[in-house]
């Protein structure tokens, strides 16, 4: 059974940075591609990045540029630094594992930005 932990979410302004962490269990964690999801109110839940077991990273364009996703797959952990973080940031923030074609999430974390 694949269970994601989220941790790392908070308050900040506007301008500041936050580390997200995600500790996966469950699953052989090195050979899956391991995401970050946001879901604002209101809003449907929409892709922040995804890294894949070689390392290669996709970006939404919003975010392209000021935040970064890694992976430790010692620690089986994927990790999400955001940098100067907009209002617009502010979402629950959502980790997932792509497991042969089928997604896994977390219980989420929230991120709130203020002006």
């Amino acid at each position: 059974q694949v269970q994601l932990v989220e941790s790392g979410g908070g308050l900040v302004q506007a301008g500041g940075s936050l580390g997200l962490s995600c500790a996966a269990s469950g699953i052989t964690f090195s050979i899956h591609t391991m995401g970050w999801y946001r879901q604002a109110p209101g809003e449907q839940r929409e892709l922040v990045a995804t890294i894949n077991s070689g390392g290669n990273t996709n970006y939404a364009d919003s975010v392209r540029g000021r935040f970064t996703i890694s992976r430790d797959n010692a620690k089986n952990t994927v990790y999400l630094q955001m940098n100067s973080l907009k209002p617009e940031d502010t979402a629950v923030y959502y980790c997932s594992a792509r497991v042969y074609g089928l997604v896994s999430w977390g219980q989420g974390t929230q991120v709130t930005v203020s002006a």
